[in-house]
């Protein structure tokens, strides 16, 4: 391995200047730029809107070779994507859903590229992957880490298997600097995602997620059409200001989006189910304030920059507080006060029972599964080739996921594996952590950060509305 080359931070300041137009960091942007560029592997919680992007894509600038970001959204990427190209930065995107002209383009210009986004699946695929292997990369980022927690066991179980990355792209003379970066993640999550991938003693870096101008409030409902109502004046309060509206399901956000129209409130639904190109058009509407409102499921707004988002309102529960927080978080980015609301049954669900039913659903759903992996895990090869084997198994990749993730299985590269015990075991599924949080009677502020590791340092908040409760 080569020595790393000593860190020349005036030349990040004056790379921070030409192409961002920024004096001066942010806190803890400089001191992450110095890890990667002394070639130490990171791992990073940084506030939605507090400034990731620039602490991996400036130091991409300063080393040669070719910086790999996964992310998981193909919106995502291409928001990043266009601002650095705006930018006059030699960034380019590969997914599905790219023409085969523009595929080929792209595959052509690899060698002269300093930054390529792209998801897992397209990392991993037969057209990328072998060309990845003959190019110098220098740092593989993962973006929106805590998709390795969220998704990596049952919806993209593809994300178990980035920890064999560098062992296979990494040339003798050039190493690689593997980074970690996302807004939220409990100290057990951040265990493993550097567990899964196989970072070298990583520095961590942590700010707090709290954000002052966020205002928490949580609205108790007692039917469906109560919460819709809940939903019309809080929009009412908010005039023709932007905001999001997140819900479980497709079918629920172009349902409340056909009720919001009747009421001639301009909105749109957003969802996987849309055609891309549909998609696209919605987020630039929304952008431009074209549309104020859209109604979506979980995958809108992740890395999506509109600072003056003025609101968020959950029309259910998310599954879990990380999602949550991601998602609340993408209101306020211009630091400006800006309000959540969260509408959740009652909690017996006698006069509601929604949100206890998509609960039971998702327990529900996460017990198949298991029990389908369990069963497959008897019959897999203790070694073998995960695309070979899922032709002839469709949920061959969960099981090896979940053996992943138990301990039982180790990746030799990011295509074989080897089975070291084949007795699946599952512990009980842990309750939702956003029950307790909707339950507390403490200051919801100081909840989250004792449920994601850190020291309360504000008590109480005085802007959510346990807190507003005790003032009165």
């Amino acid at each position: 391995m080569s020595v790393p080359k000593p860190v020349d931070l005036e030349s990040a300041r004056r790379t921070l200047h030409t192409f961002w137009g920024y004096d001066q960091f942010r806190h803890p942007q400089e001191e992450v730029v110095r890890c990667l560029l002394a070639g130490r592997d990171a791992l990073v919680l940084m506030p939605t809107g507090a400034g990731k992007s620039i602490c991996f894509q400036l130091p991409a600038l300063l080393k040669s070779g070719l910086t790999l970001v996964v992310s998981p959204l193909v919106s995502l990427m291409e928001n990043q994507v266009q601002e650095l190209q705006q930018r006059h930065i030699k960034a380019a995107l590969l997914h599905n859903q790219l023409s085969p002209q523009l595929r080929s383009q792209t595959l052509r210009r690899l060698p002269q590229l300093d930054l390529l986004y792209l998801s897992p699946e397209s990392l991993l695929s037969k057209a990328i992957w072998p060309r990845l292997c003959a190019l110098k990369i220098r740092y593989f980022i993962l973006d929106e880490a805590h998709c390795i927690s969220q998704w990596g066991l049952s919806f993209r179980p593809i994300y178990r298997r980035l920890g064999a990355v560098r062992s296979v792209l990494q040339k003798q003379q050039y190493p690689i600097t593997v980074a970690a970066f996302t807004a939220t993640a409990t100290p057990t999550m951040q265990q493993e995602i550097q567990t899964v991938l196989r970072l070298l003693k990583p520095k961590v870096f942590r700010v707090s997620p709290y954000r002052a101008n966020l205002d928490l409030r949580i609205q108790t409902t007692c039917s469906p059409a109560h919460r819709r109502r809940q939903v019309l004046k809080l929009v009412d309060t908010k005039g023709e200001s932007s905001g999001l509206i997140y819900t479980r399901s497709r079918r629920d956000s172009e349902a409340l989006v056909d009720w919001l129209r009747s009421h001639k409130i301009r909105s749109s639904a957003y969802h996987a189910g849309l055609p891309s190109e549909q998609r696209r058009k919605i987020e630039r509407d929304w952008l431009t304030t074209v549309i104020p409102i859209v109604v979506c499921t979980s995958a809108f707004g992740m890395g999506i920059n509109k600072p003056d988002c003025r609101w968020i309102c959950h029309l259910h529960p998310p599954l879990n507080l990380a999602e949550y927080v991601q998602e609340i978080g993408r209101a306020g980015r211009d630091g400006l006060r800006s309000q959540t609301l969260l509408l959740a049954s009652e909690p017996t669900g006698w006069l509601d029972p929604q949100d206890q039913q998509q609960q039971r659903h998702f327990t529900q759903q996460k017990r198949t599964q298991q029990r389908r992996a369990q069963d497959l895990a008897r019959k897999l090869p203790s070694t073998g080739n995960v695309t070979v084997l899922q032709q002839s198994y469709p949920d061959t990749e969960m099981t090896l996921a979940m053996l992943h993730s138990a301990g039982q299985l180790q990746w030799i590269d990011p295509f074989h594996y080897i089975v070291t015990a084949q007795n699946l075991r599952f512990s009980e599924i842990p309750r939702s952590s956003m029950r307790a949080y909707m339950r507390t009677h403490q200051c919801r502020w100081q909840w989250i950060l004792n449920y994601f590791g850190f020291r309360s340092t504000t008590a109480p908040c005085g802007h959510c509305d346990r807190c507003r409760a005790r003032a009165i």
